[in-house]
C-alpha cells in the first residue's frame, strides 16, 4: 500500500485574494480560518436571572451566562439550549435574539438569546462550580467573567418587559478590540 503524504501548508496570499491564508503547497487547497460563534442566553425564572460560576478557564470562579461555542450542524438556538443544559442542567425555551456581539480580538461572534426556564430544577454541570438565580440588583457585578456578560445583562434589563425589540449589538464605545 502506498504511503500517504501529509499535506504541507504555507502562509501566503492566494491568487484573487487579499489576505494571508494557509495554502496547501501540493494542491492549492485553502484552509480558511474563520471566527468562532458563541451562543448563550439570559435565562429567567420569574424575575430571577440564571448565572453559572465557571469551573474552567478562562476566568474560572467568575460568574457568566450559560454560553459556549456552537457545534457543527446545529442551529444557534439549539446550541444556546444545549449550553444551558450542559452548564446548569437547565431546560429552557428561547424567546428571541437579545444581542449579536462582535469580539474581534478573540475572533468571536456572540449570539445571546432571551430565554426562560421550563423546569425550575437547575444544578451545576461539569463546566460550572455552582449555579444560581439572582434578582437583577443582586447580580455579582464585580465577579462577572466577561464584558459581554455585563452588556447582555444590562441590555436584557432594558427590555425585560417588552415582547419585541430590535436585537442589541456592542454598546457604544465597546468595540471588543481590547
Amino acid at each position: 500500500m502506498a504511503e500517504q503524504k501529509e499535506p504541507s501548508f504555507e502562509h501566503r496570499v492566494p491568487e484573487g485574494d487579499n489576505r494571508l491564508r494557509q495554502v496547501c503547497t501540493d494542491c492549492g487547497f485553502i484552509a480558511y480560518e474563520n471566527p468562532k460563534v458563541v451562543v448563550g442566553a439570559v435565562v429567567t425564572l420569574g424575575d430571577k436571572i440564571l448565572l453559572c460560576r465557571r469551573a474552567i478557564q478562562p476566568r474560572k470562579g467568575y460568574w457568566t451566562l450559560p454560553a459556549g461555542f456552537m457545534e457543527l450542524h446545529e442551529s444557534a438556538e439549539t446550541g444556546a439550549a444545549r449550553e444551558a443544559f450542559e452548564e446548569a442542567n437547565a431546560r429552557i425555551e428561547i424567546d428571541g435574539l437579545l444581542a449579536a456581539y462582535t469580539i474581534p480580538r478573540l475572533s468571536q461572534v456572540q449570539l445571546i438569546y432571551r430565554a426562560h426556564l421550563i423546569d425550575p430544577q437547575i444544578s451545576a454541570g461539569t463546566e460550572s462550580l455552582e449555579v444560581g438565580l439572582f434578582d437583577y440588583v443582586d447580580i455579582p457585578w464585580d465577579e462577572l467573567a466577561f464584558p459581554s456578560v455585563r452588556w447582555a445583562l444590562t441590555q436584557f434589563n432594558d427590555v425585560r418587559d417588552r415582547k419585541t425589540f430590535p436585537a442589541f449589538t456592542n454598546p457604544p464605545g465597546e468595540s471588543g478590540d481590547h
